[in-house]
């Protein structure tokens, strides 16, 4: 049978291990190609490059497999990937990460990996992003590959059902103590930021964000329960921002015209 063709792509840059650790694991099961980019691009969210132009190389990352690496967003990278690396070839499947660090609840909105991966299911194409929770460079992605192979192979197989993208984070425990998937929604919380205050050597005031995550749900259907009790979480994920029951609760306003 033929073998599916798999992107992969990152918002942590073509070198990082995560993206290293998840291009080996996807071999086992399809063609792979990467596009990622060529220097860490974390917090990107959904951004594009539309004042300057985007460089696409040829990345010596990978010595025996197509990979490239992109100037632009992790979003770049999935468009040039379609439109330009691919030339009409439509991959069977898409994923993103592994990432370095959570991007379960609110932080979806402002992550580069989910970012990557929303776009690919834009364009009809299954996608999963892939974070473990673990900021450590030299942290263990390997050890969950069946973890993270199961949940692809099982995309592939079945379909995402009733919609095309995931949002899969892992925790930070051996892999042998995971004790299961939690099909979750997404923890109401968020960051409350402070901003620390300096001068650099010319005597200019300059601004490095800091602040603390709030979880503001406790309940255990979330992401963040799942996550702090032990299971990998998976939050069916959509590019959709409507707020339905806001949508009725505010038809009244049409009288307003």
């Amino acid at each position: 049978m033929k073998r599916p063709l798999i992107l992969v792509t990152n918002d942590d840059g073509v070198t990082a291990p995560g993206i290293q650790s998840l291009v080996k694991m996807c071999q086992t099961i399809g063609e792979v190609i990467i596009v990622a980019p060529d220097s860490p691009q974390s917090g990107m969210g959904h951004a594009i490059s539309i004042s300057g132009p985007i460089r696409l190389r040829r990345s010596a990352a990978f010595s025996d497999l197509e990979a490239y690496e992109c100037s632009g967003t992790p979003v770049d990278c999935v468009k040039l990937a379609k439109s330009v690396v691919l030339k009409g070839r439509t991959p069977d499947f898409c994923v993103s990460g592994i990432n370095h660090g959570s991007n379960a609840s609110i932080n979806i909105i402002y992550s580069g990996t989910m970012s990557a991966a929303m776009e690919a299911s834009l364009e009809g194409i299954p996608s999963i992003g892939f974070s473990l929770l673990d900021f450590s460079y030299s942290a263990n992605f390997m050890q969950y590959q069946t973890h993270v192979l199961n949940l692809v192979n099982y995309g592939l197989e079945h379909g995402l059902k009733e919609g095309n993208l995931l949002n899969v984070n892992i925790p930070n425990i051996p892999a042998e103590e995971i004790k299961g998937i939690k099909i979750c929604r997404q923890a109401e919380a968020r960051w409350e930021e402070d901003y620390v205050e300096a001068e650099d050597p010319r005597g200019q005031k300059y601004y490095w964000l800091t602040g603390r995550f709030l979880d503001q749900d406790h309940d255990q259907d979330t992401d963040l329960w799942a996550l702090e009790n032990g299971y990998i979480s998976v939050v069916p994920s959509m590019h959709d921002l409507t707020n339905y029951p806001a949508k009725e609760a505010l038809i009244d306003m049409e009288k307003l015209m």
